[in-house]
């Protein structure tokens, strides 16, 4: 059983890990900063405390941390009870979740090891907005995709926000940045078919090429609003898309990338 600490006071720095999150120089989860992962609610919590991130402390009202009693039991970290209002206090914000909990970064697998062990691969370019990034790794795990590779311009998938929107599954699923485009010519030599999702009328349908028996595919997805850059369709071996209904053109990234990864894994 471990013991839980009872704290009240906002200002205690045993909770430094989970103060000013709203604040954006301060914010332990930056990647320039302290580099912190930080995980909200029961779900998400449960999540993080049984992948390979490193756990430093976890902060809740007492309702939350019962529920994650058996989750909690022995994990040899610091469990901070507190009040919402002393909660809100250090966050910043009112937090209707109940609990977060804080962990180190766990040694990323390299871009060898996630292509060497993969079938279906995402590969994002200029994918910036967290809450995008957070519903594709939920989606890439959902689906069976075995691993996300980020390119330029790709937010960090392990801010707060896309963990959040994630559902925690951005800490399964595994990912690492790639020099870009040279990764596009790695892939290849490993066999790789190479496939970008685009809106452009002259792509051929997503399902032929699901159809056409590669043995393995990387898809290339692009930013929110300009897609894939040209360089990156081109470098592509073939251009696909999603056949949609008469005066719709394109789809949010996250939706798109669930369609399209399930066409690629079933």
């Amino acid at each position: 059983m471990t013991d839980i600490i009872e704290i009240d006071d906002a200002a205690d720095q045993r909770l430094d890990d989970f103060r000013d999150l709203t604040i954006a120089d301060r914010r332990p989860d930056r990647p320039g900063g302290r580099g912190l992962v930080i995980a909200e609610g029961v779900v998400v919590v449960r999540r993080l405390l049984a992948s390979p991130y490193p756990p430093r402390a976890v902060l809740g009202v007492r309702r939350k941390l019962d529920e994650l009693a058996t989750d909690l039991a022995g994990i040899g970290v610091p469990v901070y009870a507190t009040s919402a209002k002393t909660m809100s206090d250090v966050v910043g914000f009112h937090l209707n979740r109940g609990v977060l909990a804080v962990a180190s970064r766990a040694p990323a697998p390299s871009f060898d090891e996630i292509a060497g062990r993969s079938r279906v691969l995402a590969v994002l370019e200029g994918v910036n907005d967290h809450e995008n990034l957070g519903a594709l790794f939920r989606n890439a795990a959902a689906l069976g995709v075995d691993g996300v590779l980020l390119g330029a311009g790709c937010a960090d998938p392990l801010y707060r926000r896309s963990v959040r929107v994630s559902m925690g599954h951005v800490l399964r699923v595994p990912f690492a940045p790639v020099p870009w485009p040279e990764a596009l010519g790695d892939l290849r030599r490993r066999a790789f078919h190479i496939a970008a999702l685009t809106p452009r009328a002259d792509a051929v349908a997503l399902r032929d090429v699901r159809d056409a028996g590669y043995h393995r595919i990387a898809l290339l997805l692009g930013s929110e609003g300009h897609g894939l850059s040209r360089a990156a369709i081109d470098a592509a071996d073939s251009a696909v898309r999603i056949p949609m209904a008469s005066g719709v053109d394109s789809l949010n990234v996250a939706t798109a990338a669930a369609v399209a990864f399930y066409e690629l894994t079933r």
